[in-house]
């Protein structure tokens, strides 16, 4: 697969100048508003993102938020009302699909049904009038690549919604695309398949070395997949890093509350000590976290991950968050066990505990439990 790598502008990098490359995608200033005759729907609310070359980058938010706008606007499929969308630093605003050097592969695999594999890879590279040998080359490396070589003379409906999805992401990357946009295309598959299948593209991903965009609502995919994810919200970019940034340092309650499960608490601070902000629930209750410029009285949101939190029948340590409450429901999934702990507050805070093999249920349904996790735990979100 080098020559499909060498041959991309992902791959070529600098250029002769020895100047860095430009990103591989760039969006300055772009929105998106729709009118209609009862006023205006903005989609896209003027982002600023770059998007390097070879990275592996997710668009990942709920329905609605301007996540397909945003892939459609680098694609041509959408303009910008405002704002300037560039490919490895050249201007494509206005440009057609047709003329911008990436690819897109969507939910809908489109492929055609009377056509074998072979013929449906190679069908952009004839109408590109590609000579023969070469598409015959191209082809058979894209097959290997994405493992149907055995599949070549199959018509589509002879293959597994997996192999069908591969297929298409073949078809798009014969083209040695500088970027590939992919929209939701996992979502048609059951989930273990799709669990298969994103472990299968950031191994694709990987080989080729080209950029790929990822559109998603699904949180575990982004995180089993992506370099950077940027997470929106009603069509902003509420916050931009890597999983284990978004997952542990949510920079928004709505980002906090949106990637993996998180509970929220809630409380001013009683005081100060050993560079922990202490927040004081009542019945020798309390919460620690570590904020910085804290003093007593700031009202502080803080989030702590279900799977940070211990569970047991004793009081713990003082020098730990202990909350305690009485057990709402039980979940057995194999290997963990998830509880729902309802506390004097009336907050229901969400438990992850694994499940070990010299380990019986620590609780059942009403038993009152203590809740206990350590201080760097307990992260306050900003503002």
């Amino acid at each position: 697969m080098a020559t499909t790598t060498q041959e991309t502008p992902a791959a070529r990098g600098a250029g002769t100048t020895g100047a860095p490359a430009a990103p591989a995608i760039s969006l300055e200033g772009v929105g998106k508003v729709y009118r209609s005759g009862h006023g205006t729907i903005t989609a896209v609310q003027r982002i600023d993102l770059e998007i390097q070359q070879g990275e592996f980058f997710s668009l990942l938010g709920p329905s609605g938020c301007g996540k397909t706008t945003t892939m459609r606007m680098i694609a041509g499929f959408e303009e910008p009302t405002s704002g300037t969308v560039r490919l490895a630093g050249r201007d494509v605003t206005g440009v057609p699909p047709n003329r911008r050097d990436v690819n897109m592969v969507f939910q809908s695999y489109a492929l055609f049904p009377h056509m074998t594999v072979a013929d449906n890879v190679a069908f952009g590279l004839r109408r590109r009038k590609v000579p023969a040998a070469e598409i015959r080359t191209r082809v058979a490396e894209m097959l290997e690549l994405v493992e149907l070589s055995d599949r070549a003379r199959h018509k589509p409906t002879q293959l597994s919604g997996g192999q069908q999805q591969r297929v298409a992401l073949a078809r798009a990357l014969v083209n040695r695309p500088s970027a590939l946009l992919l929209d939701e295309p996992l979502g048609a598959l059951d989930l273990k398949l799709r669990q298969a299948m994103q472990l299968e593209l950031k191994r694709i991903q990987r080989e080729v070395g080209i950029t790929f965009v990822y559109v998603t609502h699904d949180q575990g995919e982004a995180l089993t997949m992506s370099d950077r994810i940027a997470v929106m919200n009603k069509g902003v970019v509420e916050q931009l890093g890597t999983p284990a940034q978004i997952y542990e340092t949510p920079a928004t309650r709505f980002v906090a509350g949106f990637i993996g499960t998180s509970n929220i608490l809630t409380g001013a601070v009683h005081g100060v000590a050993d560079g922990h902000a202490r927040i004081d629930y009542g019945d020798d209750q309390h919460v620690l976290a570590h904020a910085d410029g804290a003093a007593p009285g700031v009202d502080l949101i803080l989030t702590v991950r279900p799977e940070k939190i211990h569970l047991g029948v004793e009081k713990p340590n003082e020098t730990l968050s202990r909350i305690h409450g009485t057990v709402r429901e039980v979940v057995y999934l194999g290997s963990t066990t998830h509880y729902t702990v309802r506390t004097v507050d009336d907050t229901e805070i969400v438990v992850f505990q694994q499940n070990s093999s010299d380990a019986s249920n620590l609780a059942e349904r009403g038993d009152t439990v203590w809740l206990s996790w350590r201080p760097e735990h307990s992260y306050v979100l900003p503002g």
